[in-house]
């Protein structure tokens, strides 16, 4: 089970259905309404952020597992994991990284299989399969057409606004729980 000081919300999806657009746009409405956020994104790609040739990024390929980037401005922390050690990101280790005393919700992207609240990003021109017929934690369906016959609440996905008032209607609840 998911465990996580915070209340967190995912927005699950398969890839190409909107889900970083509509965060894009989420995440703003929120922060209007003073929510402090703390965001997860689950990525199947081999990222690099840094740029070759700075001070950071020489460092931290020199050897160090761990190197943590701090300016006025940001913190960056990466841990580096060796070929026989590397696997797939564990969500609560993840949450375990972020300071939950200056966060009101997380928000996950990815980690769709994970056993935590979600709201399903659905678009049925992509003939992708419904993942809530399978999943009891998905509490909501964003899609983009209202042909769907769907027993959870309809949300639409180019409306962030009535998604944000879902969001906030949700974590009052987990609030008074």
């Amino acid at each position: 089970m998911i465990t996580s000081p915070t209340p967190l919300i995912g927005f699950a999806g398969f890839s190409g259905s909107g889900k970083t657009t509509l965060l894009e746009k989420v995440i703003p409405l929120l922060r209007q309404n003073g929510v402090r956020l703390g965001l997860i994104k689950h990525s199947h790609h081999d990222i690099e952020p840094d740029v070759p040739g700075k001070d950071s990024y020489r460092l931290r390929h020199a050897g160090c597992g761990q190197t943590l980037l701090a300016t006025k401005s940001r913190h960056m922390l990466y841990f580096e994991y060796p070929e026989e050690e590397r696997k797939d990101p564990e969500l609560n280790e993840c949450l375990a990284q972020l300071d939950h005393s200056k966060l009101d919700l997380v928000l996950i992207e990815g980690f769709r299989e994970q056993p935590f609240p979600k709201i399903e990003i659905h678009r049925p021109s992509y003939n992708k399969p419904l993942l809530y017929p399978n999943d009891p934690y998905i509490m909501a369906f964003a899609t983009d057409e209202e042909t769907q016959s769907c027993p959870l609440p309809l949300l639409d996905i180019n409306d962030p606004q009535a998604i944000v008032q879902f969001v906030l209607h949700w974590l009052r609840e987990q609030r008074e729980s």
